[in-house]
């Protein structure tokens, strides 16, 4: 008999993936820093998870690398964020090329244009956070994932219309890429 019947989801999420998903953990001047390695839908995921910890208003940088656009917004809703996050959550995953920071006063979460996701705080706070999430702290820096210039990023239209609509849909304004934030 080929199927034996349906497995328990976490055996279905093991196989499919490297193994435990990873963080280091550093302070320095003050500032502490996580660097999640997980792939992509995973980092994608826990941007999402992660900022339920954040306060009610955030401020927001969206960044589309390919189309050289960024917006802007401060005191957003982290609801309507969170909204945001997981509507942009599968094409986000699979083209890559945006970088999407939440933030206040003391906490910032952000993906990067590679994926990869870091949290940053004035506390030790994320390091209990991530823990808790069942994330293992590890002393063996994360690998470097690769890095694609904007130029080398295949095209993604669906992408494009999706920051497009959540810029809108959050009520943030346009900035220049790479503008300060």
């Amino acid at each position: 008999m080929l199927f034996r019947g349906r497995q328990p989801a976490a055996s279905v999420w093991r196989r499919f993936r490297a193994g435990a998903d990873e963080f280091t953990f550093a302070e320095s001047g003050g500032v502490y820093e996580a660097r999640v390695a997980a792939n992509a839908e995973r980092a994608v995921d826990l941007l999402h998870v992660l900022s339920e910890q954040l306060p009610p208003a955030v401020d927001v940088w969206l960044e589309d690398a390919r189309g050289r656009r960024a917006w802007r917004g401060a005191d957003v809703a982290l609801p309507d964020v969170r909204e945001a996050i997981l509507r942009l959550k599968v094409p986000l995953a699979a083209y890559g090329g945006v970088e999407f920071a939440v933030y206040s006063a003391d906490d910032q979460l952000t993906l990067t244009t590679d994926l990869a996701l870091y949290a940053y705080s004035r506390s030790d706070r994320w390091l209990y956070v991530l823990q808790g999430k069942g994330l293992v702290e590890t002393t063996t820096p994360t690998p470097e994932t690769y890095a694609l210039a904007p130029d080398e990023l295949g095209e993604a239209p669906e992408l494009g219309d999706a920051l497009e609509a959540a810029a809108d849909r959050l009520g943030l304004e346009r900035a220049g890429a790479g503008a300060a934030r």
